[in-house]
């Protein structure tokens, strides 16, 4: 990679990777394996840098989505692993919002890769469906539809009601 090319993709990685960690922490739901996907998007991007240069993160973004749907596929996929060493149990904060964040985090692994990604992307990255649908190769009805069912199924798996407009 040229220098100066070289010194505008380092830029551009100081700037955005807390947004995009926390995006990959989201697709992935566990840090270690947030890192290594968007560590995995930052190679590829680094190889096209030159041609993707003038929207970057929208690339990130796309090629984060599709690692993270090839590792959902993926016969290993959340796969027990045995250890010799069992973890130090943390010590939590047991107030309302924890809990509520613990049973929305268990309700957004529980959903299909493919609308979680939806959600993530739309509502916490607050990217308009046009983008989305971009993102995912998909057309904006099919990022309508997905966030719709996502919704009424996140809020079944939560106790939340259900109403005629969801």
């Amino acid at each position: 990679m040229h220098p100066s090319r070289r010194d505008d993709f380092t830029e551009f990685v100081a700037g955005r990777s807390d947004s995009l960690i926390r995006l990959a922490y989201l697709l992935t739901g566990d840090q270690h394996a947030a890192e290594d996907l968007l560590q995995t998007a930052l190679t590829k991007t680094a190889g096209r840098w030159r041609k993707i240069r003038d929207n970057p993160e929208a690339y990130v973004r796309r090629v984060m989505y599709h690692e993270q749907v090839d590792r959902w596929r993926s016969p290993r996929w959340g796969r027990e692993r045995a250890t010799d060493v069992l973890p130090e149990l943390p010590i939590g904060d047991h107030s309302g919002d924890i809990d509520t964040r613990v049973t929305l985090a268990r309700a957004m692994r529980a959903l299909p890769p493919r609308k979680r990604a939806v959600l993530v992307l739309r509502y916490y990255e607050d990217l308009p469906e046009s983008e989305v649908a971009k993102i995912m190769g998909c057309s904006v009805g099919t990022v309508r539809s997905q966030a719709h069912q996502a919704i009424v199924r996140l809020r079944g798996l939560v106790g939340a009601p259900v109403t005629q407009e969801s």
